[in-house]
């Protein structure tokens, strides 16, 4: 025996001859490159020297000289090749020959016979093999082209030295075998330094089946049955059987004697394998010999017991077969094996090898499990130079079935992160029916395209990992300012009252009588009703609509036992849409069903912008209809429908849609704004609001309400419009304020005495100011009275400390009122724009003159044309003060010239008419003079015939896109990158974990992660930081970019005030330029566009000239003052 063997590979095959020859008691040597320095094979072997010139990985192991030196070297005796490389090279088997060394394999000559195939097919011939059609081997392209007549289409281009797929093409059209000829030779040049090609006979859909022999010197050989390769791609082997299925008994022992037929015919030793091609009639040809060990080996292993490099060795150190007690008749099969090879080939695109570091490498195991590898670990990086395989996986069993089953559980533990891999491609291929039944060919992938594009691993662990990192670096929203866990202030409901239904509720009567009577009923009673709106608009007018579905729905199912007499919840719609998409990463059809699911005794209400849905411009009257039946299909019952400007034609479609659904109910909504009762009062007048009243009764309206969306309505104006409205209509009415100036539940109470059916109020700890009146204080006011809202106090109150600890929670957004203000008769500005006004305030670098955006609000709405003000509508005046304060403009002035101003988008578009005709009328000659020589984003009215199908097909993310692209594409960038964050904990999703905490993340039911932060590391020069994680107390690195830090602090240039040719970026956001230098630019053309939070404005040029230069690139951030360009 051999008393050292240097291994002239790399791998797992290098770590199985170390494993065998270990088990035989000889000593082991590695060589390996400077790039597989890393490698976790070498470390496997007595000792390891490294080879090659640096930079030129692949050539070390094609150097026989620098092999033979470093055996030499390390004083070995014998030299395993394993596969591939120089395993088939009769140059290394002489030259081993020559230095005394043992090649353990066949002699140079056999390799010169076998690795020359068509050699190799005229000695097949001669042993009595059927053969297919070929042409002679050559290294001209001409010569080849010539004789491919002869052979027939369709043919195969093979490489004369080649193996494993490389070198080798499949050409039907003659046109184009010269281009398949030249990109294989530079193929098989690069893999194996020998660039010539042979032409064969392709066979339509044949197995390819292959027979293992070994051979010693005595000429003694044995076959140790065959493998079943057929499932392949672009001829690489994908999943290998042993043995092969559905193969007729006669015609296996015929095709394993011509084997051991050939190989006594070339006189061959050591272990190979003779490939047939088995056609559908059952004719089969010989195709070639590998004179070495294959990638498949293992199946042969495991289903004979035989140890093929074992016996490679021992062979070569001069035993025999009948020594080794490998004769014939002792070699038989037991049950079945497959072998899947796991490699970064990413199915999806491709098949393109991937590269980068492996973060997680976690294996399989358990019985009848084999993993052969030795170049993956965690933090191993997988480069483009060598072969894409990570390990193999080999998995017996009684049968192919059972083998079958055992591979795809095994292959379901894997978990190899920081790559891709074919993993779900191979669950795929294995899962498949056919391939269960052994029904294979060499075509079964090609044939099969949707095994590409199987189910793709989440990695939801690394994704949430990656997504807490760049908080906890980052701090986007800063420190955490409350420890408290929200739901731990939930008040406690009796054993098992969770596990059971909640009692029957207003819902239960709505749908048992349908919308009209329930309305009629809800006229009819005494008892106040009261919807609860803590669930949308109390946090939309607080805390910027920033609450998450999670906080919502731990509360959800308390409100629902023990508050069951609301008349409705308000939990959707307005603000919270796009907010879920933009900034909580949420879908918001998500939180619907959550909150149906989680309450099904109340109502569930929501706010529709009429036409405008749920956005900021009417959308086609397809859009309206196909959004209010997903949404009353998902369980929304009530739909609050308002237009900005009370525009009866934009509410009059929207009503029409929720008629034709089969429960829900219409409350068409009056916007209140002005002060009704004052003589001074020339347009928002009582008839003014029963005008618009009788038309929602018209339009079929089943409630009126009255949305007094700024806190306007006092409490005279209150009883009087309350009991005009009763009086004149059978509705009922159901009034909507907000105590942004503190007076607002003495008008809940004026309207109380005066009649009105319902009212909103939200949970004490989430009232008062820009929100909604205390629900504790309308209950206690009304307790024990003729108008009682039969909610219990206990309960209500039960409920606060929830609220105000979830309030807590979201601090960082509440840049709201500390009290109450008295202003808002002055600016009018509504509850919700007044919180999120201060937000974009601070957003644009003007937090600190808010005062003077409210004057400017108020300034704005006067240049309108003192318009309702409600969202869209407001947003106009809120855009247009905001700009008008960033330029430090004087209102006069820019309302008598309002063309030499930059005018926000959203204004122009009102301007324009797109939300309609406002109740006052036109301002003018203010409009003609700013909608001069300036073009508006015209309105869609109709959608395209894509868009259509796509709203038939798939609702909830048509309507996604089409009503707010930007924050879609958003939340799906976020899902692809982080995935769900629905279950990452708010006060981690805001604000990340402190280093040494970790945070449970329950993924699913019954499955969580523990997700920590151990240590963040300084930033590298490219402001970098490695932070190191641990997932279930398992170390991981994540990369995450520090934003605080940059390379270079380049300063921005400034405009100059005085020079009217340099246009500046009006505040901060992101400004994208429309004009190159050397363009004609004329006074008041645009030239740059700047989007900021939600605006989007256009950046005009002050004078007419040419641009002499621009000061920014195409699009990029900028701070207020900023040099755009230069006009000279």
């Amino acid at each position: 025996m051999f008393r050292k063997i240097l291994v002239a590979n790399r791998g797992e095959i290098a770590v199985r001859a170390f494993r065998a020859a270990t088990e035989l008691g000889v000593g082991t040597v590695a060589v390996f490159p400077y790039e597989d320095r890393h490698a976790e094979y070498r470390l496997k072997a007595d000792e390891s020297y490294e080879i090659g010139e640096r930079g030129h990985p692949v050539r070390a192991y094609l150097d026989v000289p620098g092999i033979i030196e470093a055996a030499r070297h390390a004083e070995a005796d014998a030299i395993y090749p394993g596969y591939g490389f120089l395993s088939e090279n009769p140059d290394l088997a002489q030259a081993c020959e020559d230095a005394g060394i043992t090649f353990i394999g066949p002699p140079h000559t056999v390799l010169e016979l076998t690795g020359d195939k068509a050699r190799a097919i005229a000695a097949a011939r001669e042993a009595g093999l059927p053969t297919l059609r070929g042409s002679e081997p050559s290294a001209d392209v001409d010569t080849l082209v010539a004789a491919a007549d002869e052979v027939g289409f369709p043919l195969f281009v093979k490489a004369v030295s080649g193996g494993g797929g490389r070198g080798m093409r499949r050409v039907e059209d003659p046109q184009k075998l010269s281009a398949a000829l030249a990109e294989a030779m530079r193929e098989a040049e690069s893999a194996f330094g020998d660039s010539r090609m042979y032409l064969e006979q392709a066979v339509l859909r044949p197995r390819h089946i292959e027979v293992q022999v070994l051979a010693d010197a005595t000429g003694e050989v044995v076959h140790l049955f065959e493998r079943d390769c057929s499932v392949q791609r672009r001829h690489q082997k994908v999943v290998e059987i042993a043995p092969a299925p559905n193969l007729d008994p006669e015609l296996r022992r015929r095709i394993c004697t011509d084997a051991v037929r050939f190989a006594r015919q070339i006189g061959y030793v050591n272990a190979g394998t003779v490939e047939f091609l088995l056609g559908e009639d059952g004719g089969y040809v010989f195709i070639e010999m590998n004179p070495r060990i294959q990638v498949e080996h293992t199946v042969t292993e495991e289903v004979t017991n035989v140890d093929l490099v074992s016996s490679q060795i021992r062979i070569a150190a001069g035993e025999t077969l009948v020594g080794m007690g490998l004769t014939q008749d002792a070699i038989s099969v037991r049950g079945a094996a497959l072998q899947c090879r796991i490699t970064t080939e990413d199915p999806e695109n491709g098949f393109r090898p991937d590269t980068g570091t492996i973060s997680v490498y976690r294996t399989p195991g358990g019985s009848g499990v084999r993993l052969d590898g030795g170049v993956v670990f965690a933090g191993a990086t997988v480069g483009a130079h060598f072969d894409s395989m990570l390990v193999k996986l080999t998995c017996r069993g009684s049968d192919l079935h059972s083998a079958a089953r055992r591979a795809y559980r095994a292959l379901s533990e894997f978990r190899v992160r920081g790559v891709s891999t074919n993993i779900p491609f191979l669950e795929a291929v294995i899962s498949d029916p056919d391939f269960l039944d052994g029904h294979t060919n060499t075509s079964f992938i090609d044939d099969r395209p949707h095994l590409l594009h199987y189910h793709i691993p989440a990695d939801r662990g690394t994704k949430l990992l990656t997504y807490l990192a760049e908080v906890s670096v980052n701090k986007p929203n800063g420190e955490a300012r409350s420890t408290i866990r929200p739901q731990e202030k939930l008040p406690q409901l009796p054993k098992g009252a969770l596990a059971v239904q909640p009692p029957s509720g207003s819902r239960q009567r709505l749908l048992e009588v349908g919308p009209a009577q329930w309305a009629a009923e809800l006229r009819a009673q005494t008892a106040v009703a009261v919807t609860d709106t803590t669930f949308r608009d109390a946090h939309q007018s607080l805390l910027a609509t920033r609450v998450r579905t999670r906080d919502l729905m731990h509360v959800a199912p308390v409100i629902a036992r023990t508050l069951p007499q609301l008349l409705s919840v308000e939990a959707w719609g307005g603000a919270t849409y796009d907010v879920a998409l933009r900034f909580l990463k949420e879908d918001p059809w998500d939180r619907l069903d959550a909150l149906h699911a989680a309450m099904p005794n109340i109502p569930m209400q929501m706010l529709l912008r009429g036409r405008n849905t749920v956005g900021y411009t009417p959308y086609p009257l397809a859009v309206t209809k196909a959004f209010v039946h997903e949404a009353a299909r998902s369980g929304l019952d009530v739909f609050r429908i308002f237009d900005a400007l009370n525009n009866v034609e934009q509410i009059r479609p929207a009503i029409e849609a929720v008629l034709e659904t089969d429960h829900a109910v219409a409350e068409a909504a009056l916007c209140y704004t002005g002060n009704m009762t004052s003589p001074a009062e020339q347009l928002y007048t009582l008839d003014y609001y029963l005008h618009l009243a009788e038309q929602f009764v018209e339009a079929g309206a089943h409630i009126l309400a009255i949305k007094d969306m700024a806190g306007l309505l006092r409490a005279p104006a209150a009883a009087k419009l309350v009991t005009a409205l009763r009086s004149n209509f059978d509705l009922p009415v159901h009034l909507h304020t907000h105590d942004t100036a503190g007076g607002q539940l003495g008008t809940l109470l004026a309207a109380i005495d005066a009649g009105v059916d319902a009212v909103d109020v939200a949970a004490a700890s989430m009232a008062g100011t820009t929100s909604q009146v205390s629900m504790s204080a309308l209950v206690a006011a009304l307790e024990d009275t003729d108008r009682d809202t039969g909610l219990s106090l206990d309960a209500v109150e039960a409920l606060e400390p929830y609220w105000e600890a979830v309030r807590k929670l979201y601090a960082p957004f509440e840049s709201g009122l500390p009290g109450p203000t008295g202003r808002v008769y002055h600016h009018e500005i509504p509850g919700g724009q007044l919180s999120n006004l201060r937000q974009q305030a601070i957003a644009l670098g003007l937090g600190n003159r808010f005062e003077a955006i409210e004057d400017m609000y108020a300034a704005a709405n006067k240049i309108l044309g003192n318009i309702v003000k409600v969202t869209p509508s407001s947003k106009v005046v809120g855009d247009l003060a905001l700009a008008l304060v960033g330029r430090n403009a004087d209102p006069a002035d820019f309302e008598a010239n309002p063309d030499k101003y930059d005018i926000p988008d959203s204004v122009i578009g009102f301007l324009n008419g797109d939300l309609g005709d406002p109740p006052g009328g036109w301002p003018e000659p203010f409009r003609t003079k700013a909608l001069a020589g300036r073009t508006a984003k015209p309105v869609v009215s109709e959608l395209t015939d894509d868009e259509a199908a796509d709203l038939a097909s798939n609702p909830r993310r048509t309507l996604n896109r089409l009503l707010f692209p930007g924050p879609l594409r958003d939340y799906e960038e976020s899902f692809e990158a982080y995935s769900g964050l629905t279950a990452m904990p708010t006060r981690e999703f805001l604000h990340g974990v402190r280093q040494g905490e970790e945070v449970e993340v329950r993924i699913e039911r019954g499955k969580s992660l523990l997700l920590g932060i151990s240590a963040i590391g300084e930033p590298d020069d490219r402001g970098m930081r490695q932070v190191i994680c641990t997932v279930n107390g398992q170390m991981r690195v994540i990369s995450v970019r520090d934003e605080s830090v940059t390379s270079t602090v380049a300063t921005a240039e400034q405009a100059d005030p005085k020079a009217p040719g340099q246009v500046p970026a009006p505040f901060a956001g992101v400004v994208t330029l429309i004009v190159e230098v050397g363009d004609h630019v004329s006074a008041g053309q645009q030239v740059a566009t700047i989007e900021a939070m939600k605006m989007e404005a256009a950046i005009t040029s002050p004078v007419a000239g040419v641009v002499k230069r621009a000061a920014i690139g195409h699009a990029q951030a900028v701070e207020g003052g900023d040099l755009l360009v230069e006009i000279a």
